[in-house]
């Protein structure tokens, strides 16, 4: 098992441990892999709301506010929007505590996946109420699928009111390089904007509706579990990818809106990264 050291590269005004974390929540949108081949096939989008790096605990979803794809054939046109909440359907997670907590499958047929090119998912969960913290979270989430290799929409604004613009591929990075992106509210750079960044510790299986296998990593420090670092003065940030895998991006509480019946509300953007091993 490897031990998860201070060469993590957090840059940008990065920043560890930094005080009032919203304890790691994060909404995945998980398609399995980012970057497919054309024969690509049929696949299962997951939506859970859980701890990724420690993998509990996991939180029941309610029914999401919205759920689509935007898809784009290179970079001519206007991409097409496909609403995915009829195909959702709600199981039950089991995770670590394998107690069973709501959330949420899409299963992608091969037809809607057919065009060569990028495909980005998007997911607008309602505000989950944290009673520890005794304020409600919600985040806008985007998770980018290309396949092929042909590029389209991956670094274009959706005009969510809490978003980060990658200014790398989400799907193309290999282990050891850096991504890059802007914190946007209401498509206007956020500065210095609070960032968490978690590594998927084990992956989620759908069939058994459980994390597979053991986690990769242990952190020898609680702050190199979910990671803390800041946007600078223009909203961009940057990370290392030390590790294969799925990573979590959520800026914290960049939202317009504050408050969701009588309590507070963090609108937080999240965006999911994938690096890939040379070999």
């Amino acid at each position: 098992m490897m031990k998860f050291g201070a060469a993590i590269g957090m840059t940008l005004l990065g920043c560890v441990g930094l005080p009032g974390m919203s304890e790691a929540h994060f909404q995945m949108l998980y398609p399995g892999e980012s970057a497919r081949q054309s024969n690509s096939g049929a696949f299962d989008l997951f939506a859970i709301f859980t701890h990724v790096f420690h993998g509990a605990p996991s939180m029941a979803m309610a029914p999401p506010r919205a759920l689509y794809m935007l898809k784009q054939r290179g970079d001519e046109g206007k991409p097409e929007k496909v609403d995915l909440l009829k195909q959702a359907e709600k199981f039950e997670w089991l995770g670590s505590e394998k107690s069973g907590v709501a959330a949420y499958k899409v299963s992608l047929p091969s037809a809607q996946m057919r065009s060569l090119g990028d495909y980005v998912f998007v997911l607008e969960p309602e505000p989950y109420l944290e009673a520890t913290e005794d304020k409600y979270i919600q985040q806008f989430t985007k998770t980018v699928v290309n396949v092929g290799g042909m590029p389209g929409n991956w670094d274009k604004v959706l005009g969510l009111p809490a978003e980060i613009r990658p200014l790398n591929k989400p799907y193309a990075n290999w282990t050891g390089g850096v991504f890059r992106g802007v914190v946007l509210a209401r498509g206007k750079p956020a500065p210095f904007a609070e960032i968490e960044v978690e590594y998927v510790n084990r992956k989620p299986d759908g069939a058994t509706k459980l994390w597979a296998g053991e986690p990769q990593v242990t952190a020898p420090h609680p702050a190199l579990g979910p990671m803390s670092i800041r946007a600078d003065a223009t909203g961009a940030f940057a990370i290392g990818l030390p590790r294969a895998g799925w990573w979590g991006i959520a800026a914290l509480d960049v939202g317009p809106v504050k408050k969701h019946l009588g309590k507070k509300l963090s609108q937080d953007a999240v965006i999911w990264v994938q690096a890939t091993d040379i070999k």
